[in-house]
């Protein structure tokens, strides 16, 4: 088994390179080679900017194209991620960017009425030295495409070979508890961990490259970043990122991608099933679902099962410390 992100998605991708990894809301799509031609060019972007192994990358921005391969890139310079939960306001987002000591912020443009950057603004600490804009940029703001374009003077070999630097125990990421009874702690994993805790996870759920994974849980969390896109991408998945919840547009997904796993919070489910354009939308692709961060009565395990058409349900809990 690789033990570090790079060495398992460039596995991956040797296996799975010309099926699709990843379609956007937008219908773009990214076959596996694609995707990992762009991982090396963010790679060597974040190189130019003077980013080493070691040190903090944080995102701030919904579910998203970009927003993976923003992801797989700081792994594969060696550095740690950092995500930022998209619901914190300025002040919070820059106590968690302060504390992990991120030197590169990754986030959202204009999203939900709010520009992250003028969000972000007197908070933002000495210590972040970049700011890059995934989407929907204003002027002044360092769009993804330019900065992906700093990373023309990097030659592609340096980006290979700090992947191929990455050692198991480096730190893979720094999460932030929720912060319930005081500030937020960084919670540091590394590669090796993670991989285990995924490999574990996928076999359960039974993911395998015939999967359509629509990822609603935000990427902020573990259940969307690891066991979401990540344990998606190493099992040769096709991911379908979707940023904003909204059950009608979930039904309307679920029939025209013929999605085939699909987790989530009880919530999720009961708007589901609460939804009444349900009764005419085609769910046979459904097969795998597992549930968590809150209790789940059995009867809407029942009702998941008989009225979703889920053949595998499984519910789940997890801690930031044990990935």
């Amino acid at each position: 088994m690789n033990t570090t992100v790079p060495a398992a998605f460039a596995a991956s991708v040797a296996r799975h390179a010309q099926r699709t990894a990843v379609i956007g809301e937008d219908g773009a799509t990214l076959s596996y080679a694609k995707l990992d031609a762009q991982r090396l060019d963010a790679a060597r972007a974040l190189i130019a900017l003077g980013v080493r192994r070691g040190d903090r990358v944080a995102i701030w921005a919904p579910n998203g194209v970009e927003w993976i391969i923003a992801g797989l890139a700081i792994h594969s310079v060696g550095a740690a991620l950092v995500p930022v939960n998209t619901r914190m306001k300025g002040m919070e987002a820059g106590y968690i960017l302060k504390k992990s000591g991120a030197r590169v912020l990754f986030c959202a443009g204009d999203f939900l009425g709010v520009h992250y950057p003028t969000l972000l603004g007197e908070h933002r600490p000495p210590t972040l030295e970049h700011l890059v804009v995934l989407r929907d940029a204003r002027p002044g703001d360092l769009t993804w495409t330019a900065f992906l374009e700093r990373g023309a003077a990097v030659p592609m070999d340096t980006a290979r070979q700090c992947a191929d630097a990455v050692r198991a125990d480096d730190v893979m990421d720094v999460m932030f508890t929720s912060g319930t009874t005081g500030h937020p702690k960084g919670v540091i994993t590394h590669h090796a961990q993670n991989l285990r805790v995924i490999a574990e996870w996928s076999k359960a759920v039974g993911l395998s490259a015939d999967d359509r994974y629509l990822i609603v849980n935000p990427f902020f969390h573990a259940f969307g970043y690891k066991v979401g896109w990540l344990a998606g991408l190493l099992a040769g998945c096709t991911l379908l990122p979707h940023a904003v919840f909204d059950a009608g547009a979930i039904l309307r997904r679920i029939e025209r991608d013929r999605i085939s796993v699909l987790p989530g919070p009880p919530t999720l489910f009961i708007s589901l099933l609460d939804d009444p354009a349900r009764a005419r939308t085609d769910l046979s692709s459904l097969r795998a679902t597992i549930t968590g961060a809150a209790a789940i009565a059995p009867s809407l395990i029942e009702r998941i099962r008989a009225e979703l058409g889920f053949k595998i349900v499984l519910t789940g809990y997890g801690l930031t410390e044990t990935c």
